[in-house]
């Protein structure tokens, strides 16, 4: 017998659903910001949150991010961000997930689901033992799907061999800071090895800085002051906001590409950028691999149209960077405003719904 209960609110234009289950210690938020080019789609983040009040406010900017990114990467998807709070002490993962599937029922494909920091395949099998509307299952043959992390990699790898491009900069040789070494940042770095960069690398988490330097020769940095590296690209892959009036006077990298979401800490810090010279390819623009691969399952398609998803990243990149140097505006303003654009002239609201 379950005792889920969910609570709908809206503000400000987007939607909340406040669910929790006292049986199995379930707590969290899914926020909808938006259903205009499709059901809104985005993780399912499982995360150490101090109140209800921090998992709104992240399901809140996290699924403000889905909306353009996935608007930006040509998707038929709105956006959205599930977020649960990981409890503290012994809990039943599987109750959890699955009474997560029984949320996602309730909104009846108005938000599509698949895996984010701290969540599985395996979890969305669970999740998917219940319910129709959830993504990055393992794959199968050629099929899309499975963890989106490597595409994820991929997009942002691409982007910074483009932006190194634009800046006459060799990839062979280069230097790159490498902030978060969770599956993403990783995979980011066996990458840019393999094309010859020289890492600097660091995490709070020593395990992972252990795992990586098995395989990847690197210099490891305090997490804390890693921005301020010399290096020719700093990639933030850790958590949000880690772009904001405290680190950027210290970036000495005239590059910032990543792929953790809501890197900057508030709207000001796009002209803390660019007034310094630091060229920001803006976060969803290059981090949208996995959320690409995610579409491409819910869609039918295969990884060989993943693939060629993920290629035209760069592309988008190129595109947002022209408009910007063009406007003597910032990057990320400039790809908001295209993202709002492809939005509000959208004709596809609210269709292309899934049914349980």
């Amino acid at each position: 017998m379950t005792t889920l209960r969910i609570r709908t609110s809206e503000q400000d234009g987007q939607r909340f659903y406040r669910f929790d289950d006292p049986t199995c210690d379930l707590s969290g938020v899914i926020a909808i910001d938006s259903l205009a080019l499709g059901p809104a789609t985005g993780g399912c983040r499982f995360w150490r949150y101090d109140d209800e009040d921090s998992m709104l406010g992240d399901a809140r900017r996290l699924a403000r991010g889905m909306s353009y990114k996935n608007a930006m990467a040509g998707l038929p998807l709105g956006g959205g961000k599930a977020v649960i709070r990981r409890p503290h002490g012994l809990f039943d993962r599987e109750a959890i997930f699955r009474s997560f599937g029984l949320v996602l029922n309730k909104l009846n494909g108005d938000y599509l689901s698949a895996e984010d920091v701290g969540t599985t395949p395996s979890d969305m099998e669970v999740v998917r033992s219940v319910t129709p509307f959830v993504f990055g299952l393992p794959s199968r043959g050629t099929a899309a799907g499975g963890d989106p992390s490597p595409w994820t990699a991929l997009g942002v790898f691409l982007s910074i061999e483009r932006v190194l491009v634009r800046r006459g900069i060799a990839l062979a040789g280069s230097r790159v800071a490498v902030q978060g070494l969770g599956s993403v940042g990783a995979d980011l770095c066996r990458r840019l090895h393999q094309s010859g960069a020289k890492l600097v690398v660091a995490d709070v988490d020593q395990q992972a800085i252990k795992r990586l330097l098995t395989g990847v020769p690197a210099e490891v940095s305090d997490p804390n002051a890693i921005h301020a590296s010399r290096v020719d690209i700093f990639a933030p892959c850790a958590l949000g906001g880690g772009l904001n009036q405290e680190t950027i006077p210290e970036i000495q990298a005239p590059v910032v590409v990543g792929a953790a979401n809501n890197q900057l800490a508030g709207d000001a810090d796009n002209e803390r950028l660019r007034s310094r010279g630091i060229l920001y390819a803006p976060d969803y623009v290059v981090n949208a691999g996995g959320i690409i691969n995610v579409a491409a399952e819910y869609l039918g398609h295969d990884q060989g149209q993943v693939l060629d998803g993920v290629r035209r990243i760069p592309d988008r990149l190129a595109a947002v960077l022209d408009r910007a140097e063009a406007a003597g505006r910032s990057p990320s303003h400039v790809a908001d405003a295209m993202a709002l654009e492809l939005i509000e002239t959208s004709t596809n609201a609210p269709g292309n719904r899934m049914s349980a």
